[in-house]
C-alpha cells in the first residue's frame, strides 16, 4: 500500500475547510443526470412492487414470491466483474445508456406478455433477473461518474441525492402501485416506467462526462480480461482500511437481511395488512427526511465517525423492533433505522470516491458491491426456516424461550421473529462498533491519499 501518513493526529480533520462558490459545471451535470435517474428510481419501484402483487395473485404463494427477491439479487452478485471492467473500459455514460436502455427492454417484454395474454409467473423472474443485470452494470459507472463530476467536499451531499429516489420510493411507490393497480391496472404502470426510463436516457444524452486521469493503478491493472475483472479485489486487499470497512458491512448486510424479510410477517401477527402498510410507510418517511438532510448538509466532516454512530444507532433501533409486541414502538424503530442508515451509506460512498483512484473506480466499486451483497441471498433463504423451524416454536407458549425472555418480549405467534430482531440488532451494534475499535478502518481517511482534488476533476468545468 502506498501513500500511507502516519504523522496526522487522529483527532485532525483530513479535509481542507472550502469557501462556498458557485456550483461547478460538473455538479450541474450530476444534478441533471440525477433528476434523470430519480423519475426512472420511481417508475422501477412501481413496477416492482405492483409486480410483487400481480404474482401473490396469481399464485397465492410467499415462496414463490420471495423467489423474485432472489432472482433480483443473484444477478447484481454475478455480473458486478464484467460490470466493473466495462465501466472502466468504456465511456461511463454509455455504460449508464445501455444499463437504462436494457432495463427499460425488460419492461416492455412483461407489457408484451401480458397484452397478449401470455404472461406467466417465469416470465416475470426472466424480466427481473435481465433488469437486475443490466442494472448491475449502471451502479459502478454512476458511481464512478459522480467522482469525476462532483467536488471531494460535496461528495457526500452527493450521496445524500442519490438515495433521495430509493427514499421516495419507500414511501410513495406502494401506495401509488397499489392505487394505480386497482384503478388503471398493470399494464398502464408498466408504461408509466418504460416512460421514465425514456426520461432517464434524455437526461443522459444531453450531457457529456470527463475521462479520468490516468494513474499508476489505472497502468498497473491493464492486461486480460479475467486480470481486470478481479483488479478490484487486488485494489481493496492492498488497502486494509477499505478492506476492513468492506468486512464490517458485508457482516451488517447479513444481519440486517437476517431479520429485514421477517418484518412484515411479524407485523401481520399482530395487525392488519394496511397497518403493517403504514409502518413501512413511516420508514420510508425517515429515509426520505434523512436524504434530505444528507443532500443538503453533505453530512460529518470525519466520514468514519458518520458511519460508526450512524450503524450503531441502527442496531439499536433493529432491537427496538422485537423488543415489544407494540406498534408504537416498532414504527418508532422503523422510521430511526430508515433515518440513520442513509447517513452511513451516503458517508462510505464519499470515503470510496476520494480515497480510490478514478481509472479503476469501476471495478473497485463493482467488486465491493458484490462482496458485500454477497451474503445477502444465504441471509435470505435463512431467516424462513430459523423463524419457522426455531424460534417461533420456542417463543410459543411453554417452549423452551417463552419462560426466560417471555416476560421483556412477550410469548405467543410473532414473539420468535421479535427475538430474532433482537438478537441481530445487538450483534449488529457490536460488529458497527469495530469501525471504531479497529485503528485501520478508523484512520482510513488519514492513511489513505485522496484520489481526487477538492475541486473535483477539473476538466469536469469544459464538458460540452
Amino acid at each position: 500500500m502506498t501513500g500511507v501518513n502516519t504523522s496526522t493526529p487522529d483527532s485532525d480533520d483530513p479535509s481542507e475547510t472550502t469557501a462556498i462558490k458557485r456550483p461547478s459545471r460538473g455538479m450541474l451535470i450530476f444534478t441533471l443526470v440525477w433528476a434523470g435517474q430519480l423519475v426512472s428510481t420511481l417508475g422501477s419501484g412501481l413496477t416492482g412492487f405492483a409486480l410483487g402483487i400481480w404474482i401473490y395473485q396469481a399464485t397465492g404463494s410467499p415462496t414463490l414470491f420471495a423467489i423474485n427477491l432472489l432472482v433480483w439479487m443473484l444477478p447484481n452478485i454475478a455480473v458486478a466483474p464484467l460490470a466493473g471492467v466495462l465501466a472502466d473500459r468504456w465511456e461511463r455514460r454509455l455504460v449508464m445508456l445501455l444499463s437504462d436502455s436494457g432495463a427499460g427492454l425488460s419492461s416492455l417484454f412483461i407489457v408484451v406478455m401480458l397484452w397478449s395474454g401470455e404472461l406467466q409467473v417465469w416470465h416475470v423472474y426472466l424480466a427481473t433477473f435481465f433488469n437486475s443485470a443490466f442494472s448491475a452494470f449502471q451502479w459502478p459507472a454512476y458511481s464512478a461518474a459522480t467522482s469525476l463530476l462532483v467536488p471531494k467536499q460535496h461528495l457526500g451531499r452527493a450521496g445524500g441525492m442519490t438515495q433521495v429516489g430509493e427514499a421516495i420510493s419507500e414511501l410513495a411507490t406502494p401506495a401509488i402501485a397499489g392505487a394505480l393497480f386497482v384503478t388503471a391496472g398493470l399494464p398502464a404502470i408498466l408504461l408509466i416506467d418504460i416512460a421514465s426510463y425514456l426520461v432517464a436516457l434524455a437526461t443522459l444524452l444531453a450531457v457529456r462526462f470527463p475521462r479520468p486521469k490516468a494513474t499508476e493503478e489505472g497502468q498497473a491493472s491493464q492486461g486480460s480480461f479475467w486480470r481486470e475483472a478481479f483488479y478490484g479485489w487486488t485494489y481493496i486487499r492492498q488497502r486494509p482500511g477499505l478492506l476492513g470497512l468492506l468486512s464490517v458491512f458485508a457482516s451488517l448486510n447479513f444481519l440486517l437481511s437476517l431479520t429485514y424479510p421477517l418484518l412484515t410477517p411479524m407485523l401481520l401477527e399482530m395487525s392488519s395488512p394496511d397497518m403493517a402498510g403504514y409502518i413501512a410507510s413511516i420508514g420510508g418517511l425517515g429515509m426520505l427526511v434523512s436524504t434530505a438532510a444528507m443532500s443538503a448538509w453533505g453530512g460529518p466532516r470525519r466520514r468514519i465517525y458518520g458511519i460508526a454512530a450512524a450503524e450503531m444507532l441502527a442496531g439499536a433501533f433493529a432491537l427496538l423492533l422485537g423488543l415489544r409486541p407494540e406498534l408504537p414502538l416498532i414504527a418508532a424503530g422503523c422510521f430511526g433505522m430508515m433515518l440513520v442508515l442513509p447517513v452511513s451509506s451516503a458517508c462510505s460512498q464519499a470515503i470510496w470516491q476520494s480515497k480510490v483512484a478514478q481509472d479503476v473506480q469501476g471495478r473497485v466499486f463493482a467488486m465491493r458491491r458484490m462482496l458485500a451483497f454477497s451474503v445477502m441471498p444465504l441471509a435470505y433463504l435463512l431467516a424462513g426456516p430459523l423463524a419457522e423451524g426455531v424460534f417461533e416454536p420456542h417463543m410459543a407458549p411453554g417452549g423452551r424461550l417463552a419462560a426466560l425472555l417471555g416476560p421483556v418480549t412477550g410469548v405467543g405467534p410473532g414473539r420468535g421473529m421479535g427475538v430474532m430482531f433482537v438478537c441481530a440488532g445487538a450483534l449488529y451494534t457490536l460488529v458497527a462498533a469495530l469501525i471504531l475499535l479497529l485503528p485501520r478502518i478508523r484512520r482510513v481517511e488519514f492513511e489513505l491519499p485522496d484520489a481526487i482534488g477538492e475541486n473535483g476533476d477539473e476538466r469536469a468545468n469544459g464538458l460540452e
